[in-house]
């Protein structure tokens, strides 16, 4: 076992069972943080969410430091918040990775406050709720624009000496640079009108174009495209930069790889970095604004070719769900997707949840013991580095009410029904585990992609034929690769007609696996082409 993983392992090996998802369960803490923020950033009363993150190390601000396996940090909402008003962090504040105050080790550390504001949507339907709005960073709290940061300060923290500490939350975070247009990368921002009739409030969707060698010098000429879905970014797609040590520059700079336009789109909600790109009751209708308000204008202003074969999917994890599901969903509208890694086409494992048969998310019961539920594990020797309680412990830290930008959470807001509060109902409650089948039955019948086919093969086979392709690692950090099984598991079988795509495993691979380069992919991609045009 490596050092790394020793280290990881014994940091969240401190993290104990809490009996309630608003405060913690250990010793009591006298040690209490007080923070606010001034009148000159705000004059009037705020809403949002105060953390207060606890740090060993300051090579970058503690706020940056946080994540899934990052470092220590509390979570407080609070309402109509004045400015000199405090916002309070003590022994009752539920924390991660570990999550009471009394149980952090007394040393020195560096601390920070984040204020992460929260805007009033008035929906559509009905429902007002407070939520994030993204600044186009990503759903990140840490970075996003206007939310307000107090200073580091390096302290001694004694969780059993009385003694209070003051923070004001006094910097605003600038915006975000987007890296300006270069020959090759175009960008393009607009507003959705269906999303903001829906919100209530402006949404904003967004691509970044690859153009191809030769584009500019033949003005009349259209091209295929590639649409790579995946988490939040503005970066170009495949990774691409230029700089001739660059390896998919130097490929797609050459005169080898096949010509595509090559684009990624941005379209974060309000819950996460990403909307998954399809019609939902929570996040509103994402795939009505990609579909008809954003590929139509990049369809004209980039020169794709406007037909169902020449538009391919790909992308992985988050992208690789989307890539897949968009496919089976829009049959017809595009060609043939390569989808890695994807987040789970099979409900029967939710990284590590079983949402048909679990009754907790958090143990599985057997019959004379239960045993925790896994939800990460290291690939390829497969050992668990985090529990499913330890995971959503994290989102409830990072928010209340589904609003964690966490990944259970936005799969709660896409394949789920909205709550009587306005929110998404969960699926599980946070603080126990425990299920809800009436929601596990909304997923299955809206989006367990592999139901979905089964339901529906006689109909949607005959348009999905060779077009579905999807890579895995068989050792999944995440478990993804179970929901892939199941689907090959039906997909095998199909006749009348057979589905005539392909899977791809790696015996010893991780989420991350592929087999092969993204140049590679588009020759792949080139010869689909070549032998559907026309079909």
């Amino acid at each position: 076992m490596n050092k790394l993983f020793l280290v990881i392992l014994t940091a969240f090996m401190v993290v104990e069972v809490y009996a309630s998802g608003a405060t913690a369960t250990s010793a009591p803490a006298k040690l209490r943080f007080e923070i606010s923020f001034p009148a000159s950033l705000s004059a009037t009363p705020l809403t949002g969410r105060m953390f207060l993150v606890i740090s060993r190390k300051n090579e970058t601000e503690p706020r940056l430091q946080v994540g899934r396996y990052g470092t220590q940090f509390f979570g407080v909402d609070f309402e109509k918040l004045g400015p000199g008003k405090t916002v309070v962090v003590d022994g009752s504040t539920l924390g991660y990775p570990i999550n009471a105050m009394g149980d952090i080790p007394k040393e020195e550390y560096y601390v920070q406050a984040v204020l992460s504001k929260y805007t009033e949507f008035k929906r559509s339907d009905g429902h007002t709720v407070w939520m994030h709005m993204d600044q186009w960073e990503g759903q990140n709290w840490g970075r996003s624009p206007e939310n307000l940061i107090s200073e580091v300060m390096k302290i001694t923290v004694d969780p059993a000496k009385a003694e209070t500490v003051k923070l004001s939350v006094s910097k605003v975070i600038p915006p975000i640079k987007v890296a300006e247009d270069t020959k090759w990368v175009k960008r393009i921002k607009i507003k959705s009108e269906k999303l903001t009739k829906f919100w209530g409030h402006p949404i904003y969707i967004g691509a970044t174009i690859l153009l191809p060698k030769g584009y500019d010098e033949n003005p009349g000429k259209k091209y295929p495209t590639v649409y790579q879905h995946g988490h939040f970014s503005t970066g170009a797609p495949f990774r691409f930069a230029e700089d001739e040590k660059n390896e998919f520059y130097k490929a797609w700079t050459s005169d080898t790889l096949p010509r595509f336009i090559a684009i990624t789109m941005q379209h974060p909600t309000p819950y996460f970095d990403d909307s998954y790109a399809v019609n939902t009751a929570n996040n509103g209708p994402y795939g009505d604004a990609i579909h008809e308000e954003l590929i139509p204008l990049l369809e004209k202003q980039f020169r794709c070719i406007p037909e169902g074969y020449a538009r391919l999917l790909t992308g992985g994890s988050t992208g690789g769900w989307e890539s897949f599901a968009l496919q089976v969903l829009y049959p017809e509208f595009y060609g043939g997707t390569w989808s890695f890694a994807p987040d789970p086409l099979d409900f029967r494992n939710v990284e590590g949840i079983n949402i048909y048969e679990d009754k907790n998310a958090f143990y599985r019961q057997h019959e004379w013991y239960k045993a925790p539920i896994p939800n990460t594990r290291v690939a390829p020797t497969g050992e668990i580095l985090l529990t499913s309680e330890q995971r959503n412990t994290m989102e409830l830290v990072n928010g209340t009410k589904g609003r964690s930008g966490g990944q259970l959470d936005i799969w709660s807001a896409v394949f789920g029904p909205v709550g009587a509060d306005g929110y998404f109902k969960p699926l599980f409650d946070k603080k126990t585990g425990v299920m809800d089948p009436s929601v596990a039955q909304y997923w299955k019948e809206h989006y367990d992609m592999r139901y979905y086919l089964e339901k529906n093969w006689s109909t949607v086979g005959p348009k999905l034929v060779g077009k579905l392709n999807v890579i895995a690692g068989r050792m999944d950090d995440f478990y993804l690769n179970i929901g892939v099984y199941h689907l090959e598991d039906f997909l095998s079988t199909t006749t009348n007609p057979a589905f005539k795509g392909s899977f791809t495993y790696g015996d010893r691979g991780g989420h991350r696996w592929r087999p092969y380069s993204d140049a590679q992919l588009l020759m792949i991609m080139d010869k689909h082409i070549q032998k559907t045009k026309g079909k």
